[in-house]
């Protein structure tokens, strides 16, 4: 993607309305429910995934719901919950201004939360409840509801996302969010086993400190030496190009290096171009393979035309089986594909080479490693990536909310999809709980191992 991407997304659900804004009239609803439907059906470029018939029923349906919402705040959440039908991670609906959450407070207790091994992790508290609440203890129960049932009725099913395991993590991290005076009742099994129980409601917490406390925010660009050969380089995000001249800035360093690490697990995108930019230092390729492109056209001549046209009439037949596919919502434009050149004249770092990824190396990080792809001193290790490019239109909704409609395909250059299934590493390492207690970098102490060998 070519601009930089906010993962916004708000999904919980709710006992106390107090909060929320009443502004939207049935007439607003309606329309704003009609546009969204509207916008996808013609331009969400993964129109041909979607059961088609489910989709527009759910519109129908959606029509007399959307108008007996009591709020402004339940209106929007069946919006999410429809677009969360697309299950496409570059394609959403935000809340309006004036709908304000917590996410982590309960007034005397903060509790963040993670996906580890698939459980709901406490991996922070408020200081004053780091032994009430100890890091590591699981949520075991939500509202009465072993947890994975509340995520799989409760939660999951407003969250935008096109891979399951993505699903998963905001699930669990956004698990506890909602509106102030919201009451949760949680069943907990900390790391000794016991079990305690909880009745939380949310309320800003005065308490500031935290246990463990935040790590440092991180740098647009991290760079160390993990051993006299081997140099690490974080690229954290593609979203500021002042990330290349950084990069630049550490070649003198870098061309020491006898190895590398590139690390992208915290990188969520941006400008394409920011990290070919630093990728044309790392090969001695005079030509980058990028992502081939393309997105929905749109005659409506051919759709009329398509109507009275069979599967068997398009053969051998290229206008009839446009046409054919114009009606069925199903024609593309493909745009011109050519591989970057590269005119660097530069010093080259070509070195036994390991890039990080993980779940959130996303969108722009995606284009870095499809340009990678085929480099043989370098290998991927970690987690699936992200899973979700493309170009986003934006439409404003009532009230002051908005949408993202994802209107542009990304594939790998031989056309292998990445978008829905995750860029997928060389060599897997996926923490475990352990790992995290300890503090332990296991992706990292791999890469280390790797590069030993090579």
């Amino acid at each position: 993607m070519r601009s930089v991407i906010a993962f916004v997304f708000l999904f919980f659900s709710i006992s106390n309305f107090g909060q929320a804004p009443n502004t939207l009239t049935a007439n607003d609803k309606v329309y704003g429910l009609s546009k969204f439907w509207q916008e996808v059906n013609y331009n969400f470029v993964y129109l041909d995934k979607v059961d088609r018939q489910m989709w527009d029923n759910r519109y129908k349906e959606l029509i007399s719901v959307v108008q007996n919402t009591k709020n402004d705040y339940e209106y929007y959440r069946e919006l999410q919950k429809f677009c969360a039908l697309l299950k496409d991670g570059h394609t959403n609906v935000y809340f309006s201004k004036g709908i304000e959450t917590l996410g982590n407070m309960f007034g005397d207790y903060r509790i963040y939360l993670k996906n580890i091994e698939g459980k709901a992790i406490v991996i922070r508290t408020n200081l004053s409840k780091k032994d009430e609440i100890p890091v590591g203890s699981e949520i075991i129960e939500v509202n009465g509801k072993p947890t994975q049932k509340y995520i799989d009725e409760d939660v999951a099913p407003y969250i935008s996302s096109s891979t399951d395991y993505v699903l998963q993590d905001w699930s669990i991290f956004y698990l506890l969010k909602g509106l102030e005076g919201e009451t949760y009742k949680i069943k907990i099994k900390k790391p000794n086993q016991k079990i305690a129980e909880l009745t939380l409601t949310h309320k800003k917490t005065e308490e500031k400190e935290v246990f463990p406390p935040f790590e440092p925010e991180k740098k647009l660009l991290d760079f160390k030496w993990m051993n006299k050969e081997t140099a690490y380089v974080s690229l954290n995000s593609f979203g500021d190009e002042k990330i290349d001249s950084l990069f630049v800035d550490k070649l003198p360093e870098l061309y020491k290096a006898k190895s590398l690490i590139i690390d992208l697990r915290y990188n969520g995108g941006g400008n394409t171009n920011v990290g070919t930019e630093i990728l044309q230092y790392l090969t001695n390729d005079t030509l980058l393979y990028g992502s081939k492109t393309k997105s929905r056209s749109h005659i409506p001549a051919y759709k009329a035309w398509g109507k009275s046209i069979s599967t068997k009439d398009t053969i051998n037949n290229s206008w009839k089986k446009r046409a054919y596919l114009s009606y069925h919502d199903d024609y593309f434009y493909d745009f011109d594909y050519a591989p970057d050149t590269i005119h660097l004249k530069a010093k080259r770092i070509v070195v036994p080479t390991v890039i990080l990824l993980g779940h959130n190396t996303a969108s722009a990080a995606e284009d870095f490693l499809i340009y990678a792809d085929k480099q043989q001193h370098m290998i991927k290790m970690g987690e699936r990536s992200f899973g979700s490019t493309g170009q986003p239109l934006f439409i404003d909704l009532p009230g002051g909310g908005s949408a993202r409609i994802c209107t542009k395909k990304d594939t790998y250059p031989d056309g292998r999809e990445f978008v829905g299934y995750g860029i997928k590493p060389d060599i897997e390492v996926i923490p475990t709980l352990n790992d995290y207690l300890k503090n332990k970098d296991a992706t990292l102490e791999e890469a280390m191992k790797y590069l030993k060998k090579k």
